[in-house]
């Protein structure tokens, strides 16, 4: 007894030495000091290296407002630079948490115009033209992708102005600040985007309708493979550029879910969102859906994004995920943000890794 008692006055007379020293500023700058360093000395440059395909899932939400998630968004790092499929809102958020280097940007790829998944654009351009990017930053997309950076442009014109102003030229050059838009046309069923001999990016059409133009990304680098479904019902499009790929981002939308909140959202006099979720079901495939793409494809890993509704917890994932392993029984991973898959060049192995485990 004694023992316990002189054990626990020794450890409540060092926490309250410990409560007393936190509260004095020196301590405070030095506690303060380590983590800015810390923070700001480890890019995560590992990433970069040449020796593997990696994707990192940056948003995995749709529309509906959900904790702790951002809207579509997809990192694909090949060749030391790292490409972004969507930029959609909060998921910019998220790439500064995971200190991604700005100078490592190699472009923005979009699928098509929808909100969420373009609705952070302006701050991805500023975000990384502020943190060092060292050329305008160039967007890809379908016919519209210049309306789309033109108005965000626009938008940001005036901030963009006041950054250079205080910061000068030498720091925040405005021409560097620029978007510059690539619009691909998809006069046949497929377009080369990029193609500089170990990475070659393929955009592909998709069914979103009534939503048009809409795309999707195949990314080959060195032997192994990654494809980005974009918004879309299953699609033998999406199949046929799917075929053979080590991983398929694909959207889900469970019908079940989507379904129940129509009717109740009327039941409450909502006609509004009873009448938004009446027409959401017909343009998404479902979670099995997208397993019959993957195995159609044969497709080594599937990850499901763009989450409708976005399952919060573990009852939720179930009912999400209803029926698909009847369909496909392994290979399957529900989406979140900071999944990251590496894919080693010169092997079939993916390894994957929460990049939240990092911070």
């Amino acid at each position: 007894m004694k023992l316990f008692l002189y054990i626990f006055g020794t450890l409540a007379v060092l926490l309250i030495t410990i409560a007393l020293l936190v509260q004095n500023p020196d301590v405070q700058d030095k506690l303060i000091q380590r983590e800015i360093i810390q923070r700001m000395s480890s890019p995560q440059d590992d990433l970069f290296a040449d020796d593997a395909l990696r994707v990192t899932l940056c948003g995995s939400a749709a529309p509906m407002p959900i904790k702790g998630r951002a809207a579509a968004c997809v990192m694909v790092i090949a060749g030391g630079k790292f490409y972004i499929v969507d930029t959609g809102n909060r998921s910019t958020n998220n790439l500064g948490l995971w200190q991604i280097p700005a100078k490592r940007v190699g472009a923005v790829f979009l699928t098509h115009f929808h909100s969420d998944h373009m609705g952070d654009l302006g701050e991805f351009n500023m975000m990384t033209w502020a943190q060092g990017r060292d050329e305008p930053l160039d967007v890809y997309g379908p016919k519209g992708v210049k309306q789309v950076v033109e108005g965000f442009a626009q938008a940001y014109s005036l901030d963009s102005s006041y950054r250079t102003a205080h910061h000068g030229e030498d720091y925040l050059n405005p021409t560097i600040g620029k978007m510059i838009a690539k619009e691909i046309s998809l006069e046949g069923d497929s377009a080369t985007v990029l193609d500089n001999e170990a990475l070659k990016i393929t955009m592909f059409p998709v069914n979103h309708a009534p939503i048009h133009p809409a795309v999707g990304y195949r990314f080959d680098y060195k032997g192994r493979s990654v494809v980005v479904s974009g918004d879309t019902t299953k699609t033998e499009t999406t199949i046929r550029f799917a075929r053979d790929a080590d991983v398929l981002f694909h959207e889900g939308l469970s019908r079940h879910i989507v379904k129940q909140m129509e009717v109740e959202s009327g039941k409450m006099g909502n006609k509004q969102l009873e009448k938004i979720m009446f027409d959401i079901q017909d343009y998404h495939a479902s979670p099995v859906e997208a397993a019959e793409v993957a195995n159609e494809a044969n497709v080594k890993e599937l990850v499901l994004y763009h989450l409708v509704p976005t399952p919060p917890n573990k009852v939720a994932e179930w009912a999400f995920m209803r029926d698909v392993k009847e369909v496909r029984s392994k290979g399957v991973t529900i989406g979140y943000d900071g999944l990251t898959l590496t894919l080693p060049i010169g092997s079939e192995y993916i390894y994957r890794e929460d990049l939240n485990d990092r911070l």
